[in-house]
């Protein structure tokens, strides 16, 4: 089995066989990461500057780590960088994604370098297997197809990503 454990602070990828970690990899981006992300990407493209909350609700809202069928827009408040006064814009999933982009293909590395670590008869199994997502950072849309796209693997996410770390 293959577990990617996309956290606040970090991603783990594991894969395990008969009990035991095979091979592993620990970066250091997660949901926090994403947050971040999203703040620097306003802040360069819109002059905007972002709390934390409201970049971890544009996430859950508008983030996605592959384009959507139907593009969705939201209104994002903050303060302007040039006046200092609030100000609305709007954004849309496209842009949300794009600022996404960098720390998704870091979550996507360290899948594919753990991969390369994996010995073939496990790889072999985890191409029928499949890879397991886990943690918040897996209820980000789009996550499992942009898994999938990059390594060819079939990719789950867990029946309750949030809890699934703990229950096991």
């Amino acid at each position: 089995n293959m577990i990617v454990d996309i956290g606040g602070g970090t991603t783990e990828v594991a894969v395990i066989s008969l009990g035991g970690v095979v091979a592993s990899q620990s970066a250091r981006v997660g949901g926090d990461e994403l947050d971040d992300a999203i703040i620097q990407y306003i802040k360069k493209e819109f002059s905007l500057a972002l709390g934390e909350r409201t970049a971890e609700e544009i996430k859950m809202q508008l983030g996605t780590a592959w384009p959507l069928e139907r593009e969705m827009r939201a209104e994002v408040r903050g303060r302007d960088l040039v006046s200092g006064l609030p100000r609305t814009i709007v954004v849309s999933t496209n842009d949300i994604r794009e600022a996404l982009d960098e720390p998704v293909a870091a979550i996507c590395d360290a899948v594919k370098s753990t991969l390369d670590k994996t010995p073939p008869e496990l790889a072999a199994d985890i191409m029928v297997s499949g890879i397991t997502l886990a943690g918040g950072g897996a209820l980000l849309k789009g996550i499992d197809d942009r898994l999938h796209d990059e390594t060819g693997m079939p990719i789950r996410i867990a029946s309750d990503p949030l809890y699934a770390v703990a229950t096991g």
